[in-house]
């Protein structure tokens, strides 16, 4: 477990480090950091995956991971993530954490398919 804490410890350390580039307006930093920080998240998150007596840190990892990807872009890489600590016991306010970045990564489609558009300020206050 030591090596599952120092990369979530990097990756956070990573992750905060793109929000202060954000803050300074760095956008093109905050794209390079943020995917680095997402590697070693996923990383630390797949090295506990197959241990669901891992928990609640099997399930922080993943919701960690999944929201780095939905950063990055890498929505299909955040759903799997999602579904992956939702197939362990996740606790339960991790567990709707992890159902809310599931509709966040999806409702847009999910209302365009019905013929529903909405401004991004909309959809905004739907998903936060």
């Amino acid at each position: 477990m030591n090596k599952v804490r120092e990369l979530h410890e990097q990756a956070m350390d990573l992750a905060e480090q793109a929000a202060i580039k954000k803050l300074r307006g760095d956008m093109l930093e905050v794209g390079k950091i943020l995917r680095r920080a997402l590697d070693l998240e996923a990383e630390a998150a797949m090295m506990v995956a197959d241990n669901l007596q891992a928990e609640p840190t099997r399930s922080v990892l993943h919701r960690s991971a999944a929201a780095l990807a939905i950063e990055c872009g890498e929505l299909q890489m955040a759903e799997k993530l999602i579904a992956s600590a939702l197939a362990g016991i996740p606790p339960l306010d991790i567990a709707e954490e992890l159902k809310d970045l599931f509709i966040q990564i999806n409702l847009r489609q999910y209302l365009e398919r019905r013929g529903v558009q909405l401004a991004q300020e909309q959809l905004e206050l739907l998903v936060c």
